[in-house]
């Protein structure tokens, strides 16, 4: 995969002040970052467009105390929005960078809305689960592609070079200073490019069979409906470089993945009232805990399937995401007067999931430890049939206050930076500890600071 970490050449065949591999979310915004403080970046994307793991998800950055939440009479703040976090790793976190992800959140929605014009909104008509106000932004769309899409249009108005078509493959360090990288192109050819700073921002390694195999083989019979370009070269890296790893066991996963069509439903068919059932129309589990734990919880009911059932008043409220409006144009969400006739168009038992439907609670707590708050689901009646996924690693690099990669030692290295994917998150240990939008939340704020760093 790569050819690890050497000793730099003679010479290089080009030069930049800041480096940054990858242009995902968290390379842009580092490239914006940057910029601002007067440093010349240079983004390299190995893609031949940006996009990553920013283009594929639904783009929704959390953040408390954001401009935004106060127009909306949302009243929020770092702290909760930390314990927050906490509550759902079950405190397997590293408090000093919860706190850190949690108090930069509001601040980057604020620049990237006021400085560059993005023009967020806040999600305000359903709940994420583990978040205790409504403090998700999104783009007009609810789409990552959107995202990505602006934050290039961005850097293009700022006339930052984003080159795309070079993976990065070879790191050139000396001792505790990076000097440069070696990329390839399409046609295999090698360009070396020297740098004062380097911004590692290409995400984490669920596209890398073995490594998941490695550190998270729990979710191994899962589809991958990550970016393949997820291939590690962080974690790699980092490894040679003796660089401080956390938490390579922790991912996102998602329980609701339309099948086969491969169209991610969004958690809000559950959140507002809808639930899972296996093949013979039977609730599994407690489905308030999570979209990420419901990809092992799916995976292991009969062919690894289950179906969502919801109603088309949900349905309303998930139509607000550009993947719901695919897969309902793709029919992948079915729609029936009855329930029976919904079973007989998903395959399932019409009593089972008559009876299953009947006995939810329309205000109380089920057995699984569910509470259901109403109304209760009402024709017409929707389902999809769907699997669990994983989306993205959530372990990596260990890095300090400014986005700096930590030694094993303790000590920072002196010029590498990294965020997102490719530096540890706030999930925890495992799946569970996910909670909606950290990935993207860890992509802005490490981004953002990392870019601010001075180039040394």
């Amino acid at each position: 995969m790569t050819d690890l970490v050497q000793p730099a050449p003679d010479a290089f065949d080009l030069a930049c002040e800041t480096l940054i591999i990858g242009a995902g979310a968290c390379g842009l915004i580092a490239a914006l970052s940057a910029g601002e403080t007067g440093q010349e970046p240079l983004v390299i994307e190995a893609d031949a467009v940006p996009s990553g793991s920013t283009a594929l998800s639904a783009g929704l950055i959390p953040a408390a105390g954001t401009t935004l939440q106060r127009a909306a009479g949302i009243t929020d703040d770092a702290g909760l929005f930390a314990r927050d976090i906490q509550a759902k790793a079950k405190n397997e976190n590293d408090p000093a960078l919860v706190d850190l992800l949690a108090q930069n959140a509001a601040p980057v929605i604020d620049w990237l809305t006021q400085t560059h014009g993005l023009p967020f909104s806040v999600v305000t008509n359903f709940d994420y689960p583990g978040h205790s106000r409504r403090r998700m932004h999104g783009l007009p769309s609810r789409a990552g592609a959107e995202l990505i899409n602006a934050l290039r249009a961005a850097c293009e108005a700022q006339s930052i070079d984003i080159v795309c078509e070079r993976r990065a493959r070879t790191l050139y360090c000396d001792g505790r200073r990076v000097q440069g990288v070696a990329v390839t192109a399409p046609d295999g050819t090698v360009e070396t490019i020297a740098c004062k700073k380097l911004i590692l921002a290409c995400n984490g390694f669920g596209g890398n069979r073995a490594l998941v195999s490695e550190h998270m083989p729990q979710i191994d019979d899962g589809l991958w409906f990550g970016h393949d370009g997820n291939q590690g070269e962080a974690v790699v890296w980092g490894r040679a470089l003796g660089a401080a790893l956390d938490h390579l066991g922790a991912y996102q996963g998602h329980g609701n993945v339309a099948h086969p069509h491969g169209i991610l439903i969004s958690w809000a068919v559950i959140t507002e009232g809808g639930v899972q059932v296996n093949r013979a129309g039977r609730r599994f589990w407690n489905e308030a805990q999570g979209y990420s734990e419901a990809a092992r919880a799916v995976l292991a009911q009969p062919d690894g399937v289950a179906f969502a059932i919801f109603d088309t008043r949900i349905a309303d409220v998930a139509a607000q995401f550009e993947d719901f409006k695919q897969a309902q144009a793709v029919g992948a969400i079915r729609v029936q007067k009855t329930l029976a006739g919904l079973a007989a168009d998903l395959g399932v038992p019409a009593a089972a999931l008559e009876e299953t439907v009947s006995g939810l609670p329309i205000d109380g707590t089920d057995s699984f430890g569910r509470r259901f708050s109403g109304p209760a689901l009402r024709p017409p009646f929707c389902g999809v049939r769907v699997t669990g996924a994983l989306f993205h690693t959530q372990g990596g690099l260990r890095v300090d206050d400014q986005a700096r990669v930590v030694h094993g030692d303790g000590a920072g290295f002196a010029n590498l930076f990294a965020g997102g994917g490719a530096a540890c998150g706030v999930s925890g240990k495992g799946d569970s500890g996910y909670l909606s939008g950290n990935g993207l939340l860890s992509a802005v704020v490490l981004g953002r600071l990392a870019g601010l760093a001075p180039a040394d």
